[in-house]
């Protein structure tokens, strides 16, 4: 007795998310500890710490500039900070380390063609080794939705219809 794989013959699309994760190091700089009473920003010892601080220590990394204390920051701070960061990471952003990781996902999506997934049915798989956020699955919907034909969300052989195209 043959066995059909007759999911790969059905010419579904499947694309797994993870494959899309930008490798490299992820780091969040807090401006917490450079705060006076992690509360308070004071000008002068705010420069002093840029000025000696290890900004090589950056390089090529993925950095998400947030101050977690609930404290106000000065937008002139996180301005003198991108100065810094800017020509040596690989990524800079405004928020968390979730806010990075969308930020990469887009990055990496729009390097998607639409062209390459008109008219086919196409299955964004679920399950991965590696985290992939909440948006990426939106963003990737969102970018599908106006050149596919279907939208199934799990593994090829069980899937959740997310959408359909209207004949």
């Amino acid at each position: 007795m043959t066995i059909i794989n007759k999911v790969a013959q059905s010419g579904i699309i499947t694309i797994d998310l993870s494959e899309l994760i930008v490798p490299g190091e992820r780091v969040l700089f807090d401006l917490k500890p450079w705060l006076f009473e992690a509360m308070i920003l004071k000008e002068k010892d705010f420069r002093e710490h840029i000025a000696n601080h290890d900004w090589s220590q950056y390089k090529d990394k993925f950095v998400a500039l947030s101050c977690t204390a609930d404290a106000i920051v000065p937008t002139w701070a996180y301005m003198l900070i991108t100065v810094k960061l800017e020509p040596v990471v690989g990524e800079l952003v405004v928020g968390d380390l979730m806010q990075l990781e969308h930020e990469l996902f887009k990055k990496s999506l729009a390097q998607l063609n639409p062209e390459n997934y008109r008219d086919q049915r196409v299955v964004i798989k679920g399950c991965s080794t590696k985290q992939v956020p909440l948006s990426a699955y939106v963003e990737l919907t969102a970018f599908l939705t106006p050149v596919v034909k279907s939208i199934m969300y799990g593994e090829p052989c069980s899937t959740v219809p997310v959408y359909k195209r209207k004949a």
